[in-house]
């Protein structure tokens, strides 16, 4: 019986470990993506978080319902999307849109709680943020469908992701995507401008 009890208790911790190990990772990583992101931007240079990474931080995005901004990394292979949501190669350029995957168990397990008209920030390596707005979403089958970037405004931002949240099995073949576009910044009144300038 105590043998019995035992292989129970340390079959249930493995489990546990195994079960928790994913979504610390991606916690500590976004730690240690979080300086390389500071280094980044004050050497404007490419800086990965650690000496074997193939990848780096290219970006930091707020989406609403989170406490905490994340890092955003080049590419969308497994090994950078186990530690961050990755920006697809070839997007994000001055010339055309930005695409930006995750997974939907860790990073992008909020992306079902957004809603037409919240607010998504993207910081580039320059410190500036852009503030866009999502104007829909879509279920979309990767086997009949591919995004077809050429198709896209300079002023979109994708946010894609496995589908159905709740999914036991990952890897299927449907993606759920936010598309939301980017907000010109607000004008600044000349008069309101000149007001604080002088200090009145």
């Amino acid at each position: 019986m105590n043998r019995l009890l035992l292989l129970l208790l340390s079959s249930s911790a493995t489990l546990l470990v195994f079960g928790l190990w994913i979504p610390v990772k991606a916690v500590v990583a976004q730690e240690m993506l979080a300086l390389a992101w500071a280094e980044s931007q004050a050497r404007r240079t490419e800086t990965r978080p650690w000496p074997w990474a193939d990848t780096w931080p290219v970006a930091r995005m707020a989406l609403p319902g989170l406490d905490r901004s994340m890092i955003v990394l080049e590419g969308t292979h497994g090994e950078s999307l186990a530690f961050g949501p990755g920006r697809v190669a070839g997007t994000g350029s001055d010339n055309g849109p930005v695409i930006i995957a995750g997974h939907r168990d860790t990073h992008f397990r909020k992306l079902n709680e957004l809603k037409a008209g919240s607010e998504i920030r993207l910081q580039g390596q320059d410190g500036q943020w852009q503030n866009y707005r999502v104007e829909s979403f879509r279920i979309v089958d990767s086997r009949r469908e591919q995004i077809d970037t050429q198709r896209l405004s300079r002023d979109v931002l994708l946010l894609v992701t496995c589908y159905p949240f709740e999914a036991l099995e990952a890897g299927g073949p449907l993606r759920y995507v936010v598309m939301a576009r980017r907000q010109d910044p607000a004008p600044v009144n000349r008069v309101e401008q000149i007001d604080t300038v002088a200090g009145l």
